[in-house]
């Protein structure tokens, strides 16, 4: 216990010590060229706040899900050779029942159309 308590004490006092550091050391000096959205060496040709479309949200969120059900299904071979591999196998299934329920119902209210 002794041993944790000291790592996560150097731990805590080093990240500490290095916010500090850099906010101390950072320069704050905003000057006009930083403040400009980059465009490949162009002047910029319009304002760089404009709001995205949700649908470009949704995708990204929906890419995250699958991404994610690859990495839950990852280990799904060394899972078989468990005691249990029935188990296993339906909470594995559930699991892309689930994600594909979802993608149905997103797909049938046009959650995926980029054009209205």
């Amino acid at each position: 216990m002794n041993m944790i308590t000291f790592m996560l004490t150097m731990s805590l006092t080093l990240s500490i010590v290095l916010t500090m550091l850099n906010f101390w050391l950072a320069q704050m000096t905003p000057d006009s060229e930083k403040l400009s959205p980059y465009e490949c060496g162009f002047d910029p040709l319009g304002s760089a706040r404009l709001p995205f479309s949700i649908r470009f949200f949704l995708v990204a969120i929906l890419f995250l899900l699958f991404d994610l059900e690859i990495a839950l299904l990852l280990p799904l071979p060394w899972a078989i050779q468990l005691h249990t591999p029935i188990a296993t196998l339906a909470w594995a299934s559930a699991l892309i029942l689930i994600l594909t329920l979802g993608l149905v119902y997103e797909w049938a209210q046009g959650g995926l159309e980029w054009a209205e």
